[in-house]
């Protein structure tokens, strides 16, 4: 499949997608916040920057997008033009994901990863936040 964009084009709107504060992790924030939790955002000290940082209970949540994660779902398929550029791009996040995890997990750290695409079923987001928090 060819890609309907110029390189240029292409380039641009790929610049634009953020890495912090992204739609997902808004809806989680609010979520917690709602649920009477208060957390840290983005801790530079931790190993893989985590999202949403509770430094009081070890815990800690990155909020994927499944695209970029390589999740594997319905959102998360790589795209069809220069596969061999994106295989191996997403490959990478994949791993670093893992090592991250892996690593602070070694920290004595809890580590949840929620995908964007779970996101939308506020309940079950709720009752696997609570799980995961008061564990």
């Amino acid at each position: 499949m060819v890609d309907n964009r110029t390189e240029q084009s292409r380039s641009a709107l790929m610049s634009r997608i953020g890495s912090k504060n992204t739609a997902p992790e808004l809806v989680v924030r609010r979520l917690l916040h709602a649920m009477g939790f208060r957390y840290r955002l983005h801790r530079k000290d931790l190993p893989g920057t985590p999202d949403i940082v509770f430094p009081s209970l070890r815990k800690a949540i990155f909020v994927h997008g499944c695209f970029w994660h390589a999740h594997g779902c319905r959102i998360g398929q790589p795209p069809k033009s220069k596969p061999e550029f994106w295989g191996p791009k997403l490959a990478r996040n994949k791993a670093r994901d893992a090592e991250k995890s892996a690593a602070l997990r070694e920290e004595g750290w809890d580590v949840l990863t929620l995908w964007q695409c779970e996101i939308k079923e506020r309940t079950l987001l709720q009752e696997q936040l609570l799980a995961f928090l008061t564990r």
